[in-house]
């Protein structure tokens, strides 16, 4: 059963266009958009387990040069 998850992801000032190419580049992210609002980019991942989307939030998104905070949201139906 895979585990889809939403990253909210706030970028640091006039980041936003190259953060969003680097989230797309890491495995299991499915999608990244660009957003108005609270955060500047919103990633959806789809993977195996709940330990692999904290992997990608913790490790491969926050380990990005750029990235001010994260938020993850995981899915439940």
């Amino acid at each position: 059963m895979s585990v889809v998850a939403y990253i909210m992801v706030k970028a640091n000032t006039g980041e936003a266009d190259r953060l969003r190419d680097d989230v797309l580049s890491l495995d299991g992210v499915d999608d990244a958009h660009i957003v108005a609002g609270d955060v500047d980019i919103i990633a959806k991942i789809t993977v195996d387990s709940p330990a692999h989307v904290k992997e990608i939030a913790a490790d491969g998104i926050q380990g990005i040069s750029g990235v001010e905070d994260t938020q993850t949201y995981i899915a439940m139906d």
